[in-house]
């Protein structure tokens, strides 16, 4: 049976003691009903994982010590960048599922049909950490600050940039471009309403690629959740 999983931003030297969470020490003490010397494991989220056996178990500052320490390669280094959606839960659904799969980046874009502009922060990377800790992954995605659409495709591209979009334009499905490489990629998905034609010649003018999703019109956080598959379970 794996080992009770916990986040911690800052990781001690194997022998040392270390403090944890209010949070994480009434999991481990209320919840869990954990004592001491048994094993648990955590993560700093930056590919670092633990093994540390409980020293004091207090409800509010468990200390545990660290007995093995070992690091995990980050995962390919894909970006989605996706438009805030009307409704806050889809969007927090979106960045729960992309987490689990192993997104490296998020960045929320505001559209020009993007109804809402302002995200909560704290909740969102509440968000991240359970779904980190769910899956059993040692790397947290990396969760930008809201960004203009047009800011956002004036930085330079990355080799395999996309931007899917129910235009009529012609375009390629996403999977057929993934086939053809192993490398990180980037993708832009719009709002309900999808992106204007405006800013689909802009991203074309910067060098990103048309693409296609499939044969149906998806809502915002369901193409989010198509394209973090293709690009992770490739």
């Amino acid at each position: 049976m794996a080992l009770p999983f916990f986040y911690t931003p800052t990781l001690s030297p194997v022998n040392t003691l270390l403090t944890l969470s209010e949070e994480s020490s009434k999991h481990i003490v209320q919840v869990l009903r954990m004592n001491t010397g048994e094993a648990l494991q955590l993560t700093d989220g930056k590919g670092t994982i633990c093994t540390a056996v409980i020293d004091t178990p207090h409800k509010k500052n468990c200390v545990v010590k660290i007995t093995t320490t070992n690091y995990q390669q980050p995962p390919l280094q894909n970006t989605i960048a996706i438009s805030l959606t009307k409704n806050a839960s889809r969007f927090e659904w979106f960045l729960e599922k992309a987490t689990e799969l192993g997104i490296a980046h998020i960045v929320p874009l505001l559209c020009d049909r993007t109804e809402r502009s302002h995200l909560r922060v704290e909740r969102m990377q509440t968000i991240l950490i359970s779904a980190l800790l769910q899956s059993q992954q040692s790397w947290l995605p990396v969760l930008a600050a809201p960004l203009p659409f047009d800011t956002y495709i004036k930085q330079p591209a990355i080799a395999n940039s996309f931007i899917a979009h129910c235009m009529e334009n012609e375009k390629k499905e996403l999977q057929d471009y993934l086939k053809k490489t192993a490398a990180a990629a980037a993708i832009c998905i719009g709002p309900e309403g999808d992106f204007t034609q405006h800013e689909i010649e802009k991203a074309l003018a910067k060098g990103w690629l048309p693409v296609s999703l499939g044969s149906t019109r998806l809502r915002t956080e369901t193409a989010g959740m198509a394209a973090a598959v293709m690009l992770t379970l490739r």
